[in-house]
């Protein structure tokens, strides 16, 4: 097997080494609101749980040449007012995530770009996206610099899960979460074969 040093591979290289190995990742798709009143809306595939105790969450923006301030708007808005919103991405909304990419002015929303619809939030100020099956609020715990990133960890202040996700317990059942996974370059998949395996004791 052959064996690679990063060190000595441009940094194309290994952002495609890593992101075609890790995989399928979560696909956060986070809504924030700008100080001055703008909705934005982009998805980060640098994603996931960081603890359950306190329920915290984590996403890791990259930097950009074209920005002011080397931030993505994503970064800028959480960073400046505190609070940002994760929206779960399904199959019905993988067109609309996608279109949500797109770069745009600060000043457009891409809420309005990809037509979605807003929905309250009920802790924050950044809306959810309407329709989604579940949606996290959060409120920024800490920020740290990473390399050419930035690691944001949102603790959940508020879940909202659609009744078709939830048992009689109010459980989440996971075979109801048709979740759209990241893979590589211009590649997705979606949560369609599950299988079962108890943990050994």
């Amino acid at each position: 097997m052959p064996a690679f040093d990063p060190d000595e591979r441009d940094r194309g290289w290994t952002y495609r080494t890593l992101t075609s190995i890790v995989v399928p990742r979560p696909i956060g798709w986070i809504s924030t609101t700008s100080t001055d009143g703008v909705d934005n809306l982009a998805p980060y595939s640098f994603f996931n749980v960081a603890t359950t105790d306190p329920p915290t969450v984590l996403f890791s923006p990259g930097r950009r040449s074209y920005a002011e301030d080397g931030r993505t708007d994503t970064a800028r808005n959480a960073r400046a007012t505190g609070e940002f919103v994760v929206n779960l991405v399904t199959g019905a909304f993988a067109e609309a995530m996608n279109e949500s990419s797109a770069t745009l002015d600060p000043g457009e929303s891409e809420f309005d770009h990809a037509g979605l619809e807003r929905a309250a939030s009920t802790v924050v100020s950044p809306p959810r996206v309407a329709g989604v099956a579940a949606a996290m609020e959060c409120e920024i715990r800490e920020i740290q610099r990473i390399g050419a990133h930035e690691l944001v960890l949102g603790e959940v202040v508020r879940f909202h899960l659609a009744d078709r996700l939830l048992t009689d317990d109010d459980r989440v059942d996971v075979t109801e979460v048709d979740a759209v996974g990241r893979l590589a370059s211009s590649w997705y998949d979606w949560t369609e074969d599950r299988f079962e395996m108890e943990r050994p004791d």
